[in-house]
């Protein structure tokens, strides 16, 4: 099982109003293939906070009916696991991301991915790099 971190919904989904640079084509075509496998049924982790992060963008890029449509079918998958988040639990992470040196929902999933024994992660974002148990894909 991984982590998916919101970037990887957003590079899939987002519809941006310039032409993509090579980097974020090649972003772009790798998220659609993770989500994809989701969508086939592989088993992945995320919170109602990165969820949250991925409403907060796709609602510029999306119609309201189908971004709640997409929001739907995301918690309806038995495959996908949303853990909810609590006080305590975004309070850690706050404090260990000003350890790590990480934004407090980075450093969330990196709480929930040591709770659940989790050492992968679906994430464009390199920050995930500095922590040595976790290996972040793809790979670009």
């Amino acid at each position: 099982m991984r982590f998916l971190d919101a970037n990887i919904f957003v590079y899939a989904y987002y519809k941006p109003k310039r032409e993509l640079n090579n980097k974020e084509r090649k972003m772009k075509k790798e998220a659609k293939e993770i989500v994809n496998k989701i969508m086939e049924g592989e088993k992945i982790v995320t919170s109602v906070v990165h969820l949250s992060e991925i409403v907060n963008i796709l609602k510029h890029a999306l119609p309201l009916s189908d971004l709640n449509d997409f929001i739907f079918t995301v918690l309806s998958m038995p495959n996908i696991e949303v853990s909810d988040i609590t006080k305590k639990d975004y309070l850690y992470a706050v404090s260990l991301g000003k350890e790590l040196m990480l934004d407090p929902n980075d450093t969330l999933a990196i709480v929930i991915m040591k709770r659940k024994k989790i050492n992968e992660i679906y994430s464009f974002d390199s920050d995930f790099d500095k922590i040595d148990w976790v290996k972040r894909l793809p790979e670009i």
